[in-house]
């Protein structure tokens, strides 16, 4: 019978391996991106709100370890469907307990990038000509630029 560790360290490898909602979401209606400067991994954030406010649909990319890009799935999918005052009420507390697994205070900022960026993409509208482009936008050079 598996140990409690080994259910968690799946269930982690499950949403690495076929993440929830990974990709750009061209219908976003806020968007944001963060970096844990001790590692180096990178997340973005796009969210597309509904009339009544609900995150109806909540996108992650970017790069970085297991567990930065699992959190990111697993968050993706706890917060569809919740209003803005629960995206706000959801705590970095919470956020530990949906991974699972118990991270040391360094792995502990992997776990909540993800956790931060939303945070972070609710207050980032996009504006009206961004939304209406086929992807968000992230900061950097665009291949245009770098000519």
């Amino acid at each position: 019978m598996p140990s409690e560790q080994d259910i968690y360290e799946e269930h982690v490898l499950d949403h690495y391996e076929d993440p929830y909602n990974r990709g750009e979401l061209a219908s976003a209606t806020h968007a944001d991106e963060g970096k844990n400067p001790l590692c180096g991994d990178v997340v973005q954030v796009s969210l597309r709100l509904a009339g009544d406010g609900k995150v109806e649909e909540a996108f992650f990319d970017g790069h970085g370890c297991v567990i930065s890009q699992a959190s990111a799935s697993m968050l993706m999918e706890e917060m569809e469907g919740k209003t803005p005052e629960e995206v706000k009420d959801f705590t970095a507390e919470q956020m530990l307990e949906l991974f699972g697994p118990q991270l040391t205070p360094n792995r502990q900022k992997c776990c909540l990038l993800p956790w931060r960026v939303l945070q972070s993409a609710l207050h980032s509208p996009l504006e009206e000509d961004e939304a209406d482009d086929d992807a968000a936008h992230f900061s950097g050079p665009s291949l245009s630029e770098e000519n």
